[in-house]
């Protein structure tokens, strides 16, 4: 059972179920009018079919033994709380930046060029987010 990608497959599935079956409670609606509860069951049944070919593809592929690296756990766990400590005391788009770069300490290789795009990326969406739909995002 020490395959990384069964395991994968298997987390991704008990998601989308603990999701979806939450979303069973709200009412669903139609395409038409639709309630509360159907983009989380849409969204869970996307993510469980995607659980489900990992699963399956796990089959045909060589295993990879499960390992797990606590110093990467460690530094995505604080840039998204560096994110939350600078959005709150000086602005989101401070935040986005620095949750960018701190946050790719933890991979393989280190790009400042990629950082800055990723950054412009995130905080366009948060621009979108909050003039385009609407929403209340401490951007400045």
């Amino acid at each position: 059972m020490n395959n990384q990608n069964l395991l994968r497959g298997l987390f991704l599935m008990a998601i989308s179920l603990a999701f979806g079956l939450v979303s069973l409670r709200y009412p669903i609606g139609d395409f038409g009018r639709a309630g509360p509860g159907l983009f989380p069951a849409l969204v869970s049944s996307l993510l469980f079919i995607v659980g489900l070919s990992m699963v399956i593809h796990s089959r045909f592929v060589r295993r990879v033994p499960m390992g797990a690296q606590y110093k990467n756990i460690a530094v995505i766990i604080g840039s998204l709380c560096v994110f939350a400590v600078v959005s709150t005391f000086v602005n989101m788009i401070a935040g986005i930046v620095a949750m960018v770069f701190l946050s790719t300490i933890a991979g393989s290789n280190y790009s400042w060029i990629r950082n800055v795009k990723i950054s412009v990326g995130l905080v366009l969406m948060a621009f979108f987010f909050a003039r385009i739909l609407g929403m209340n995002l401490p951007l400045y």
